[in-house]
């Protein structure tokens, strides 16, 4: 049967990941709270029927950071998406491509950014940064993603430090030592035989390739990850968009924001736009879901940087949602991860296209025929 939902693609791809992969991709942090808000404070909005309007011709397309796009979704970022399918990034960047929306690389992927830059094809491809101690790492990794074909830089902000994600504990992806971490995982790996033949084996996805080169080429998971959390940055200011501009020439948007003050910070820094994200609820439980940050940021930045948001999103219904309030473009997480486990680049291709449609019918049942009349007035005022 065909998925006809994000639903069906979560369910598939829950019968075809290990445990640990697929609680990697699932978990928020301590009691997931925040993960839980994402998605209850955005299916909650309502919105705002209206009939009897010439809805004949909808225009979904929108100018997203100099990108001219078929309607505003872009795939986030997704660390060690290529544990999720043979060579994801690569399968996920080559779906994005057919349908014409941006793929924003992780750092933390497992292709290098000069395969998945191939594979984008001249397709919008944006890159992530995490912000590290190593400053000359962080400036060769620039210019390999500028040099592999990457327009836009996503600065990931929020992660001075990694929130405690319980899942990834009993699911034994963290915590225990590498000897009894590879015994439990093989226990769940085992299982899946699908998985370990086309991804585990077939895939190559033993290391990080981006990182990787910033210890060693070749290097296994575990000393990557060491190597990342070593080097999280604590330390840096608003200052570090003067250092962005001097190693990257393209727009720059920060990551993580969610207070309307760190956004008019944004601002002042000269960053390009913004993403309200609270990293899809892996990071600091008990802060707002993203529905909730976003129009007050919208207010006191837009039209001064491009806003976008990201959290909870799993419908076109709920990309109409994060537009009428205030963004001007919506970033997709696990609502393309599931889809790739399931069914590779297929699987994301379909389920943006079903979000396309979606939106389509969301805007035709609340009487916008371009992008630009999603707003407040779409909403029910609660």
């Amino acid at each position: 049967m065909t998925p006809r939902s994000l639903a069906d693609y979560k369910h598939l791809a829950e019968r075809r990941l290990p445990r640990f992969l697929f609680e990697y991709v699932e978990a928020g942090s301590y009691l997931e709270q925040t993960r839980l808000a994402n998605r209850r404070d955005l299916a909650g909005i309502g919105l705002r029927q209206r009939v009897l309007r010439d809805v004949s011709r909808i225009d979904m397309s929108a100018t997203v950071l100099g990108h001219h796009l078929p309607f505003p979704v872009a795939l986030a970022p997704v660390g060690m998406a290529g544990m999720m399918a043979r060579r994801g990034e690569v399968q996920a960047a080559r779906a994005a491509r057919e349908i014409g929306v941006p793929f924003t690389l992780s750092s933390a992927s497992c292709c290098r950014v000069e395969e998945v830059g191939a594979a984008s094809g001249g397709g919008p491809f944006w890159f992530q940064l995490y912000m590290l101690k190593d400053r000359g790492y962080m400036a060769s990794l620039l210019t390999r993603a500028r040099e592999a074909g990457c327009t836009a830089l996503l600065v990931t902000v929020d992660l001075p430090c990694l929130g405690a994600r319980y899942r990834d504990y009993r699911s034994g992806i963290s915590n225990d030592p590498w000897p009894v971490r590879i015994a439990r995982m093989a226990g769940q790996v085992l299982p899946r035989p699908h998985w370990l033949w086309n991804v585990g084996l077939r895939g190559r996805p033993h290391t990080l390739g981006n990182i990787a080169d910033g210890v060693e080429r070749g290097a296994s998971l575990a000393r990557v990850m060491g190597f990342m959390q070593a080097n999280l940055e604590n330390a840096a200011g608003w200052n570090i968009i003067d250092w962005l501009r001097r190693h990257w020439d393209g727009p720059i948007v920060v990551k993580g924001v969610l207070d309307a003050e760190d956004a008019r910070e944004a601002v002042r820094g000269g960053a390009d736009g913004i993403v309200v994200s609270n990293h899809g609820g892996r990071q600091l439980d008990g802060v707002p879901s993203t529905a909730r940050a976003l129009p007050a940021i919208a207010d006191a930045v837009g039209g001064e940087l491009t806003v976008l948001v990201d959290g909870g999103v799993r419908t076109g219904l709920d990309v109409a949602r994060m537009l009428a309030l205030g963004a001007e473009g919506v970033l997709i997480g696990r609502a393309w991860a599931y889809p790739l486990a399931a069914q590779g680049q297929r699987g994301v291709a379909h389920m943006l296209g079903l979000l396309r449609d979606e939106l389509r019918v969301a805007m035709a049942l609340t009487g916008a025929t371009r992008i630009a009349e999603l707003t407040r007035t779409s909403l029910l005022q609660s």
